[in-house]
């Protein structure tokens, strides 16, 4: 065995196998790369892997019932949801009510019921300031006195479901369902139910841009990658040009562009293809105008990338051996360029599930994709299940459409240059 001597104290030689010192320097190589990752890592852990864990705990997560109405949830614990409960449980709930209204918590309690029955939020305020008042049983009479809103069962299953910490009622409502009076899973009613709508609109519009950009941006990669370097370098500079100024700059100029008064109407009724100026802004034409602008190049980009890499050989080959030109270029070009048009419209297609300035600005009510709901309920309402179940599921539907994506064409195609 080869080995190693080293000289230690004494001048005595200690022999160490070669393999066993080379395993050591390894070892010592492998953490010193490590420990330069390590940065890189926590980094990705803090900013990416903590806030998506949190959104989808947020999204089956609610403990305000439970923590603000511990009596009353250890009392509807045995409640079998049939009638109304017993005078126990309006005696807890009595009891939990005058506690709100000593910490001033009454109007979180009766925003977490109003999730679920809408207008309860000012009845649960509203008895929560009289219950404090009752001194002495029995209460169950003394609290429908007070409001009727605690005769109805309805009103009791909320109050059960929320004895758990967690709840699907958030999942639920982001696709329009609900929990009926007997906690049985329905339908939102048709004045109430928007999300289904929503997701599909957004998905309608993310599949529309990505169809434009890939009809736009396909000859254009080509035209690129077959002229010369020195001009296909000049147009390429243009084509990149739009990412040195912001996203709100880009949208802000389609308002003016695309404005009655604007450039695109005035061109349009001078070249008499209209007569009087078109609404292209504050609806669904300015929402996918602006959009498709600012994706085009995250489509085209990836496609060009492996167009430069394809020789042009292969199409000289086969009309020397008969092919036409269209034949050539379909069955011998363009098989090539499928990993650059899967890359850019994966990834424009993704990029437009999460839109949410520029459908504010060039679109109109009915124009407002997903993530505008999403922030409304976390800067306005305040509602974070609801924000983290919105985007749980827009998650939810990125990575299935990934899963798809890699068992059709496969991961290992995906180039993005």
């Amino acid at each position: 065995m080869v080995t190693m001597a080293v000289q230690v104290a004494g001048n005595a030689e200690v022999h160490i196998p070669l393999r066993i010192n080379l395993q050591r320097v390894e070892a010592r190589r492998k953490l010193r790369a490590f420990a330069l990752a390590v940065p890189l890592l926590l980094f990705i852990l803090i900013t990416f892997i903590f806030p998506i864990a949190r959104m989808m705990f947020d999204a089956v997560h609610d403990n305000t019932l439970l923590k603000l109405m511990p009596q009353t949830a250890a009392a509807l614990s045995a409640w079998d949801g049939k009638d109304l409960p017993s005078e126990g449980a309006y005696a807890a709930l009595a009891a939990d009510l005058k506690h709100a209204w000593a910490q001033k918590t009454a109007g979180t309690i009766g925003k977490r019921i109003n999730f679920e029955l809408p207008g309860a939020a000012s009845q649960v305020a509203s008895s929560a300031r009289e219950a404090n008042a009752l001194s002495t049983g029995p209460y169950k009479a003394a609290l429908i006195e007070i409001n009727p809103i605690w005769a109805q069962p309805e009103v009791w299953a909320v109050l059960k479901r929320g004895g758990s910490s967690y709840t699907p009622s958030y999942l639920l409502r982001s696709v329009d369902y609900q929990y009926g009076p007997d906690s049985q899973i329905v339908a939102l009613p048709t004045d109430s139910a928007i999300f289904r709508d929503v997701f599909l609109r957004t998905f309608g519009i993310s599949i529309g841009v990505t169809a434009i950009t890939l009809l736009l941006g396909f000859p254009l990669a080509y035209l690129l990658a077959t002229l010369p370097s020195r001009v296909s370098n000049l147009l390429m500079t243009l084509v990149v040009l739009p990412f040195w100024t912001s996203l709100l700059v880009r949208t802000t100029a389609w308002v003016v562009l695309l404005q009655s008064n604007g450039v695109v109407n005035d061109v349009l009724m001078t070249l008499h293809i209209i007569s009087q100026p078109a609404e292209l802004i504050f609806n669904r034409v300015g929402t996918i105008v602006a959009m498709t602008h600012i994706q085009l190049p995250l489509t085209l980009l990836p496609i060009y990338s492996v167009m430069k890499t394809i020789s042009p050989n292969y199409v000289r080959a086969a009309r020397s051996l008969g092919a036409g030109p269209f034949y050539g270029f379909w069955k011998v070009y363009f098989p090539q360029t499928i990993p650059g048009i899967a890359a850019g419209c994966l990834l424009t297609f993704i990029l437009c599930l999460g839109y949410y300035l520029t459908p504010a600005l060039v679109g109109g009510p009915s124009d407002q994709m997903i993530a505008y709901f999403i922030a409304r309920y976390t800067n306005e309402e305040l509602n974070w299940g609801m924000a983290s179940a919105l985007g749980a599921i827009l998650l939810t539907a990125t990575l299935l459409l990934y899963y798809v994506y890699n068992k059709l064409v496969g991961v290992d195609q995906l180039k993005m240059g």
